[in-house]
Parts: C-alpha cells; sequence; structure tokens
C-alpha cells in the first residue's frame, strides 16, 4: 500500500470538496480548482476527509495512488493559501518593473522584455530585482515561474541572470592567464 496515498486529506473550514464521478471541485476563500482523477483510482468525502483508494496492485494503480492524492492536497491547500515562486535578478543593469498587471524585464537584451500573467497568477515586484509569483494552482505558478528564469537563466562565470531565491548557482573558474 503507498503510504502516501493511503493517508487521508483533511478538508479545513471554508473549503469544499464536491466528487463526481472522477471530477473533483475544490472550492475555498481563494478560489475554485478542478481536478479529474485517472480511472482506477477513487476519491470519497468522509467526515470532513478525502480518502482515495485503489482497486488492486497492478503498477499503474500504485503510480497513480499517491500521485492523486497529492494533487487533492495540493488543491485544497492552493484555495486556502495559496501558492509563490520568489526569483531575483542578479546582474549590473539587470532589472524589473511592474507594468500594468505584468511586469517588463531588462536583462542586458537590446530590447525590453514584457511578462503578462495568466489568468489566476499575479506578481508582486519588491525594489527592482524582486520577483514574486502567486496563484492558487501550483504547477501553473511553478510553470510561469520557470518560463520567466529561462529568460535568462544564472550563468556559471559571473552568475548573473534570473535566478529563483535561495537558489545556489555552482561558479566556474575563467580562463588562466599565464
Amino acid at each position: 500500500m503507498s503510504r502516501i496515498g493511503r493517508l487521508p486529506i483533511d478538508i479545513p473550514a471554508g473549503v469544499t470538496v464536491s466528487i463526481d464521478g472522477q471530477a473533483v471541485a475544490v472550492k475555498g476563500p481563494k478560489g475554485e480548482l478542478a481536478l479529474t482523477i485517472k480511472e482506477p483510482i477513487a476519491a470519497s468525502v468522509e467526515e470532513n476527509q478525502v480518502l482515495v483508494t485503489r482497486p488492486d496492485d497492478e503498477r499503474e494503480s500504485r503510480s497513480l495512488h499517491g500521485l492523486t492524492r497529492t494533487l487533492i492536497a495540493n488543491q485544497i491547500i492552493g484555495v486556502t493559501t495559496g501558492y509563490s515562486k520568489s526569483l531575483e535578478v542578479v546582474g549590473t543593469g539587470y532589472r524589473v518593473a511592474a507594468k500594468g498587471s505584468g511586469v517588463e524585464f531588462a536583462l542586458g537584451y537590446s530590447h525590453p522584455i514584457s511578462v503578462e500573467p495568466p489568468a489566476g497568477i499575479s506578481f508582486t515586484v519588491e525594489g527592482n530585482n524582486k520577483l514574486t509569483v502567486n496563484g492558487i494552482d501550483k504547477q501553473a505558478v511553478g510553470e510561469v515561474a520557470a518560463n520567466i528564469r529561462k529568460l535568462r537563466k544564472p550563468e556559471p562565470y559571473k552568475g548573473k541572470g534570473v535566478r529563483y531565491a535561495g537558489e545556489v548557482v555552482r561558479r566556474k573558474a575563467g580562463k588562466s592567464g599565464k
């Protein structure tokens, strides 16, 4: 039995979880999220808890059991507290500025780069080199943060670029003189 999959998920006050066949809808104070569970896995709500069960011990059922439980738990956390990823812009002349609902980056290219947030995502700019991506969907927050980081990845010689807060960039020694 999956150690993660068999754990019940507590439903906090103010959150409603409705399960209709394979469709799971989670509604809370921050918003609403939906998920479709793959076929062999079943979920049910019992006494303010969500239980995820599997019918057999086949390989696919075992692998989907813990995954499904984690996805539902992430949705419940998302509609109650939300998710955020912090990014730092490091480098001389590199900066980020809020522009309407989106942000504009100066990353050493000949032009500024504008990024508009998709639905359900918001940006918070602190100073001119810190950006926070906020939202209720964990996957969407991570994907938007990764796409922003991809604009100018941290390079290994000077460490310039966009990095996650707390990310350690491995530095290389440059060319050695004679």
